[in-house]
């Protein structure tokens, strides 16, 4: 697979929100590293009723973020932090993939997950994050090593364009993206447990000597 193909769910109520930005920088990374890409942002989102099992009918945008996750070979989540846990929007919409309980692939199977969390500081910022990778782990993704945290607490994070301002922020916004567009390709190649271990390692790096380390 030559093209990975990455979908971001990320945003609030609130259009161009500081977590749909940073959903879209982590998105742009994916596609500099040669993916495809498309961004289920906040007002989509809300759109979305709230998800009921036992209704078969859905709503257009339902239908199109489940036809997206399918085809998904990455996918990146993004959510603020609200009273300690992830936004109910962002859980309502995570919720649809219950009809896709029956796929080959079901949930997130075989799939690179990136993760995204954003907070009016750290505490709500790194409790979204454990959460969202809690809830991967149960939808059966691979969350990549590194997720991205953004602290809206003091010095601006994005420019009024949505551009990441902040060197940190972006760093981790770039290596999210990167890495989901990696490991899709990993995952679809197939790839050994040496590989696993320095899935984030540079290109040159000897996996050979580090098995022999490992033991491996």
């Amino acid at each position: 697979m030559s093209t990975p193909h990455v979908v971001g769910i990320g945003g609030t109520t609130r259009a161009n929100s500081s977590t749909e930005k940073a959903v879209a920088a982590a998105l742009a990374a994916a596609a500099e590293a040669g993916a495809t890409t498309v961004h289920f942002t906040g007002p989509e989102l809300a759109e979305l009723p709230h998800y009921d099992p036992t209704d078969p009918d859905r709503h257009p945008t339902a239908e199109r973020l489940i036809k997206e996750l399918r085809a998904a070979d990455g996918i990146i989540i993004g959510s603020p932090g609200y009273h300690g846990s992830i936004s109910g929007m962002i859980k309502n919409a995570l919720d649809y993939t219950e009809d896709m309980r029956e796929d080959d692939r079901v949930y997130f199977e075989g799939r690179a997950v990136g993760i995204v969390a954003t907070g009016y500081g750290w505490q709500g910022v790194v409790a979204t994050m454990t959460t969202l990778r809690q809830i991967v782990h149960a939808l059966r993704g691979y969350p990549t090593p590194l997720g991205a945290g953004i602290n809206s607490l003091g010095d601006a994070v994005f420019d009024a364009d949505g551009n990441v301002v902040d060197d940190k922020a972006n760093q981790q916004l770039t290596i999210v993206g990167r890495e989901v567009t990696d490991l899709a390709r990993r995952l679809n190649t197939g790839f050994n447990i040496i590989e696993v271990i320095v899935i984030g390692a540079n290109a040159g790096d000897d996996v050979t000597a580090v098995a022999a380390v490992l033991k491996i």
